[in-house]
């Protein structure tokens, strides 16, 4: 079942729901998110790790599904695989250093969440990430390190932040992914990321929500 994602509300209490549909919105993407994390756990090799990523896995899940069934994001919703849905450009969006030094130099701030590029051999694929340090010139995002204002990895060559707008953001939260030049299948976000893009501020690109 494809439904469009439709705001329903600024009620962020799971147990809030005014409607039929929104609860059956909500236990879908309940679904979806638990295999796919059980699917990823079951590859978990650490005991300790695994037993704390279980106990947390309820209030991840719910909080992840009610972002996305609260949010604006304006992206068709695939409910029941718990993935957002958008027309693929041809070619990945383009890198602009001296955009992205400008957006950063003045944009950058803690919690504002961020669009990255990964290069793997001939595979391009999009992520999204948020920025929780600041230093001289640079910052560092959560999961993929840092990054010099005009979007260099300092940690990961392979990876280059991109100033956000809506179609960079678009791309990495449809899942969006190029090899040898040309599209391919979607990938699936990960829970974390789906967390991250029910966050988006689309109203204003350059401010994390309040």
């Amino acid at each position: 079942m494809v439904a469009k994602n439709q705001s329903l509300g600024a009620q962020q209490q799971v147990e809030i729901w005014q409607t039929d549909a929104q609860k059956v919105l909500y236990a879908q993407l309940c679904n979806a998110f638990y295999q796919r994390e059980v699917q990823r756990l079951v590859a978990e090799p650490n005991a300790d790790k695994l037993r704390r990523q279980l106990k947390s896995l309820p209030y991840y899940i719910e909080r992840a599904a009610t972002l996305v069934a609260n949010g604006d994001s304006p992206f068709t919703l695939d409910s029941q695989n718990g993935s957002w849905l958008e027309k693929q450009k041809p070619t990945p969006p383009d890198v602009n250093a001296q955009a992205n030094e400008l957006f950063y130099q003045t944009h950058a701030k803690v919690g504002l969440i961020v669009p990255v590029v990964l290069h793997d051999f001939e595979q391009v694929r999009l992520r999204i990430d948020s920025i929780d340090q600041l230093g001289d010139n640079k910052l560092h995002c959560n999961e993929l390190g840092w990054f010099d204002f005009l979007g260099n990895g300092l940690e990961q060559q392979s990876a280059q932040l991109l100033k956000p707008s809506k179609v960079s953001l678009t791309a990495a939260c449809c899942g969006h992914q190029w090899q040898f030049s040309k599209r391919c299948l979607p990938r699936v976000l990960s829970l974390r990321e789906m967390l991250l893009a029910g966050s988006i501020n689309w109203r204003n690109l350059k401010r994390p929500l309040a």
